[in-house]
């Protein structure tokens, strides 16, 4: 079940990137077929593995899981750049995504 999980999160959010599995395998360094063949349920990365796979999509290992965030690396963005604003502004932000709920 987990692993069904695993296999098409991953291929949402390298899809989400924009980045082929090709690209996407060469970019961290591995055979051009590595995400390939962890897509196409062939394997399975180490834990390592999986470390770099979120770091180079930008999703926290726990949001990489977490199929009720359609979009977490905009989301993991929208974080840290809210950690930069005082508290007026992040006053403003959160009345401004309140608004958009009700819209």
């Amino acid at each position: 079940m987990y692993e069904d999980l695993f296999y098409e999160r991953l291929t949402t959010l390298r899809t989400q990137k924009g980045v082929s599995a090709r690209d996407m395998s060469l970019s961290l360094g591995q055979s051009e077929s590595y995400i390939n063949k962890i897509e196409n349920k062939k394997s399975l990365p180490s834990m390592t593995g999986f470390f770099y796979i979120c770091e180079y999509l930008n999703v926290p290992p726990k949001d990489f899981f977490d199929d009720e965030v359609s979009f977490p690396t905009k989301l993991n963005d929208l974080i840290n750049e809210s950690k930069k604003l005082n508290n007026g502004q992040l006053e403003h932000l959160l009345a401004i995504i309140k608004d958009l709920k009700t819209t």
